[in-house]
């Protein structure tokens, strides 16, 4: 295996319940019953990776901007297709970002370098789903 391979491990655990267990070791449970909804369906964690990717990518760059962020919401919606493979056709990132004198251009620019450049996920869904991002800026009265 080279660094760029990576493993992960499912187990069913009877009763449409599965167990994945991540690359570094991290178990988390996943539901195929979604009228039991004891746990995120796979196609709920895709989009939840498509947020914590793009989130992680906009904190570090704002960061390196010196860009104050005292908070931030990744909201992540999927369209998916009627027929199967019911795969995603659209996905909709929205940013909202708190903080005091945040630059817009320096969040417009941050939203765009994870979408179109660093995000992992981003690019792994953009063949089957278009993802459209957006943002919004927040002042927060309270931070210092």
């Amino acid at each position: 295996m080279t660094n760029a391979d990576a493993k992960a491990v499912v187990k069913y655990a009877g009763d449409d319940l599965f167990v994945a267990v991540s690359p570094s070791g991290h178990a988390l449970t996943v539901e195929t019953d979604t009228a039991r909804n004891a746990a995120a369906t796979p196609m709920e964690l895709l989009l939840c990776a498509l947020g914590a990717c793009t989130g992680v990518d906009v904190v570090s760059i704002l960061r390196k901007k010196r860009e104050r962020v005292t908070g931030y919401t990744v909201e992540v919606r999927g369209a998916r297709r009627d027929e199967h493979p019911r795969s995603y056709t659209r996905i909709e990132v929205k940013h909202t970002l708190r903080g005091r004198g945040l630059s817009e251009r320096a969040v417009a620019q941050a939203v765009e370098l994870s979408d179109q450049k660093y995000c992992s996920v981003a690019a792994t869904l953009r063949p089957t789903a278009e993802i459209v991002s957006s943002y919004e800026i927040v002042e927060d009265e309270e931070a210092r």
